[in-house]
């Protein structure tokens, strides 16, 4: 008896090497993946498993070449992604209004984020549910593991409503907290002093404008980055705000930091809480902040979870391992 296969016919054949990847990568990912076989005919592609892992590969594939016919770029990132969204739709991966819900949810315009260098589309749903809340809540949380894309997708966010006027600057901030380690005295000037803290914030914005034009909008004040202490005493207004690291803060920290917001201006807050660096003994910021602001309607919190990690995969089996160790130390103290 042959086994079960679904087929996929493209209308358009000149999107199929981006599709297929080059020496078709793509497709030997999913397979690697999804635990299906994938066996291109033409303008056809044949899915062959077990019915509800090729489900999940058809959702993955059809969203991936619907990106490519909107023009966006197909790449790894994007085959881990259309992966990690068809897996999360589990047994209605066939069901038409489930697949259409979850690309409208990821590729729609509501959701793509545009900067000069790139054209950046969430990577999970819950990144899809965070675009959307920086760009409609004054006020917002993203809270989860490293490697979620929390600062990421803020800091651009960011950079288009910097770009469309629709805020007069951007302002980065967060504590000047090592992690773990005593650097000892640092040589230079204040700036030179603080860099290292601030770099991961100029990485990203790098990644989205030319270097020239960060320094020049850094130059002229409209792009500010800088530890958490210089913020104390200032109203931000017209201005997108985003404290890094916020589980480094302490509560009065936090506290000085929420009551900073001005007229026109947007605070998101990103941090994760499993990553708390502070003396022992010391409260997080963000982690008492969490304790008073879930209960304020206007204030969206964003939690995202390993299934939502955009690095190396590897990453995110090293967040699933360390979270059950977590989970293992929480049930054996409750016992």
């Amino acid at each position: 008896m042959a086994p079960a296969q679904l087929v996929i016919d493209f209308d358009d054949n000149s999107l199929l090497v981006p599709l297929f990847g080059e020496h078709d990568r793509h497709l030997a990912r999913i397979e690697q993946v999804m635990g299906v076989s994938l066996v291109p005919r033409g303008n056809r592609l044949a899915i062959i498993g077990e019915p509800v892992a090729m489900r999940a590969a058809k959702a993955a594939i059809d969203d991936l070449y619907q990106r490519l016919k909107q023009g966006l770029d197909v790449g790894n990132g994007e085959v881990d992604g259309a992966i990690r969204m068809a897996e999360a739709l589990g047994p209605d991966a066939d069901a038409v209004d489930a697949v259409d819900a979850k690309r409208r949810s990821t590729s729609a315009d509501d959701t793509i984020v545009n900067t000069q260098k790139r054209v950046i589309t969430p990577r999970s749903p819950t990144q899809a549910d965070y675009v959307r809340a920086l760009r409609d809540s004054e006020m917002v949380f993203g809270l989860g593991p490293a490697g979620t894309g929390k600062t990421y997708l803020a800091v651009s966010v960011a950079v288009e409503m910097l770009l469309k006027d629709q805020v007069d600057r951007i302002i980065l901030t967060r504590p000047a907290v090592e992690a773990g380690e005593r650097l000892g005295f640092l040589p230079g000037g204040m700036d030179d002093k603080i860099d290292p803290y601030m770099r991961p914030m100029y990485d990203a914005l790098y990644d989205m404008m030319p270097g020239e034009k960060v320094i020049r909008r850094r130059d002229a004040g409209d792009i500010e980055i800088a530890p958490l202490a210089y913020m104390r005493g200032r109203t931000l207004a017209n201005a997108f705000v985003i404290l890094d690291e916020a589980q480094n803060t302490t509560p009065m920290q936090m506290k000085m930091f929420l009551t900073r917001m001005g007229e026109n201006s947007r605070m998101v807050v990103t941090g994760d809480a499993s990553q708390v660096d502070l003396p022992l003994g010391t409260k997080s910021g963000l982690i008492d902040a969490m304790e008073i602001i879930r209960g304020i309607d206007a204030v969206r919190l964003i939690e995202f979870s390993h299934a939502d990690v955009v690095r190396h995969p590897l990453v995110t089996r090293i967040v699933q391992a360390y979270e059950g160790r977590e989970h293992g130390l929480l049930r054996g103290k409750a016992t």
